[in-house]
């Protein structure tokens, strides 16, 4: 592997990596390499539209299975021009568009990785992650030039990336300090004559955690580790070739990359990427495009409500003008994870749209999704699962992997059903490793499960089905002298408050009980509520030493790009309460 992983850690990861006695080079899909699938689609289905995309202003453009693999191996060749070797790191500093998409699929050609960047990250964070990855070149979009050159030349601190040997400017116009990415393209071949001698176990992608504390990870995922997770994602789903997906995500992240770029492309269906989600066009796309399936995260949800209640309060369809439900008689469900999903929301989404949510949960260490809400629940059951148990469901194992409860201790023991611990996973879409953490792979790998770090529980149905729940990030449980709470449960309660739009339980540092509960909340517009009436709404339905201390109001909250709260990065509101000793 390399130095990031020594021997007997190695072994845990290949136990972690095995599938119910299943070793990983024992495959689950018959393709070679990314490479292998492609140029099949490419044949078997030239003329059938693969990628659809919507910049900015709406302007759409659309490629072919056979014209999107003529762009890759052009994109592919001039890779290879430019000294990019099997196995190097090849940065993205860019956004979705179809350029950003053709860029991955040309790397995984040649074997090289991928490592996109996050433009809302701040400058030191990425010229660190650019620096760690070891990239080679740099791709920008020309809105990014100028900030990618500090990035990488700078001379604060901080900042300058001398690995990085060339930036390769794509789209605006050329600019004589930048190779011109457009204009080298054309110089270059559609088809790629470099020796197919990739494999599933080439690294395709380094995406870096978004933990608020300490140096973000990189996550190493193998071809292997995409393809076998879009097998398990599509298998379950029911996604099949005649269908359309609808990219509203950032591809930067596996959620984006993985479930709308990778998964219809192994089962041959047709994706529409946009530029952005926008709630006034989310529905309209989905109608014009007939898309069956979209992936969101619980914030989407959000906005789409939001959006909905304006358009009845203006005495418009909530989907938006001129559309009613039969305009989406074709749409079948949304996939929804990567943050905190509150029952209240999902209740309020399903009732307001009537589509179901596909609840479901997974990490970029475990590729992208592990498990999610089985398809065929009959509405009372999916009723059941997503609102009787406190949290929603975030549903069974997919196939290529199974999970577990375990001591959140670490001891290695698995815990029954009904008890908290912490979520495992094993299987095939368990990434290859931590990239030079020797410390991180040894602890997340101690008793060959890949440890996640989430508190859950398990529950089983009358067919021994095994239902998970998330309710914390373990690190994120309020221990308040000695007694800890689950954030999720308190945030459930504050946002039963009628005029409360978002609620977060925060863990603030306490000299009497060493962390308390704090409250940070947005209203809704026009809201009147003080501090003193959620504290007492609070009283009434928890123990006085769960419920919240302290309430402070803002106007945003800190989420990464996939919508996970950051409530670490709310605890300094709280600092000067560090002192008081709260009573009842």
């Amino acid at each position: 592997m390399s130095q990031s992983v020594d021997v007997d850690t190695q072994q845990n990861i290949l136990n972690a990596q095995t599938l119910r006695g299943r070793p990983p080079h024992s495959r689950l899909v018959p393709y070679r390499n990314v490479r292998h699938l492609l140029d099949n689609r490419a044949m078997e289905s030239p003329d059938k539209v693969f990628l659809i995309h919507y910049d900015k202003d709406g302007n759409r453009d659309e490629l072919t299975y056979a014209a999107f693999n003529a762009r890759v191996n052009q994109t592919a060749n001039l890779l290879l021009a430019l000294g990019v070797q099997r196995g190097d790191r090849v940065s993205t500093i860019a956004y979705n568009h179809t350029d950003t998409v053709i860029t991955y699929f040309a790397c995984w050609k040649i074997g090289a990785m991928v490592a996109p960047q996050n433009v809302a990250e701040d400058d030191q964070r990425i010229a660190y992650i650019l620096r760690n990855s070891e990239a080679v070149i740099a791709l920008v979009r020309s809105e990014y030039l100028e900030r990618a050159e500090q990035i990488i030349h700078g001379t604060e601190e901080g900042l300058g990336v001398s690995n990085i040997r060339q930036i390769i400017q794509v789209g605006g116009e050329p600019d004589a300090a930048y190779p011109h990415y457009q204009s080298l393209l054309e110089r270059h071949s559609t088809s790629l004559d470099a020796n197919d001698d990739t494999t599933l176990d080439d690294e395709s992608l380094l995406v870096y955690t978004s933990g608020t504390t300490g140096p973000p990870k990189g996550v190493v995922l193998t071809q292997y580790n995409m393809l076998v997770d879009a097998y398990g994602i599509s298998s379950w789903q029911g996604i099949t070739g005649n269908q359309r997906m609808m990219a509203v995500l950032p591809i930067h992240h596996v959620n984006g990359t993985i479930v709308t770029l990778v998964t219809p492309m192994l089962v041959g269906a047709s994706t529409v990427l946009n530029r952005a989600y926008s709630s006034s066009h989310f529905w309209e796309r989905i109608a014009k495009e007939k898309v069956n399936v979209v992936s969101v995260v619980p914030t989407l949800l959000q906005f789409s409500c939001e959006f909905a209640d304006e358009q009845a309060l203006k005495g418009e369809s909530i989907f938006g003008t001129d559309l009613d439900r039969e305009d989406l008689s074709h749409f079948r469900h949304l996939i929804c994870g990567a943050g905190t999903l509150a029952v209240q929301l999902a209740r309020r989404f399903e009732n307001q749209f009537g589509f179901p949510i596909l609840h479901g949960y997974g990490l970029s260490e475990t590729t992208c999704y592990s498990c999610f809400l089985p398809i065929d629940l009959s509405w009372e059951q999916h009723q059941h699962w997503m609102q009787d148990y406190g949290y929603p469901s975030i549903g069974c194992p997919i196939s290529p992997n199974e999970m577990a409860i375990f001591d959140p201790t670490g001891s290695g023991q698995e815990l029954p059903a009904g008890e908290r611990g912490e979520i495992c996973i094993r299987g095939h879409n368990v990434m290859k490793y931590y990239y030079q953490r020797p410390d991180s792979n040894r602890e997340t790998f101690k008793f060959s499960w890949f440890r996640s770090g989430d508190e859950g529980f398990y529950q089983e149905d009358a067919q021994g089905r095994r239902f998970f729940f998330i309710t914390g990030r373990i690190k994120e449980l309020i221990n308040r002298g000695g007694v800890k709470f689950s954030p999720f449960d308190i945030e459930e309660v504050l946002l039963e408050i009628p005029g409360i739009k978002v609620g977060l339980a925060v863990a603030f540092e306490n000299d009497y009980y060493g962390e308390e509960v704090g409250a940070y909340v947005v209203l809704e517009d026009n809201a009147t509520l003080n501090a003193e009436a959620i504290l007492d709404y609070c009283r009434e339905r928890m123990t006085f030493e769960k419920s919240p201390k302290v309430v402070i109001f803002g106007d945003e909250i800190p989420v990464t790009t996939t919508g996970k709260y950051q409530r670490l990065k709310l605890r300094d509101r709280f600092s000067a309460w560090k002192t008081t000793q709260f009573r009842k």
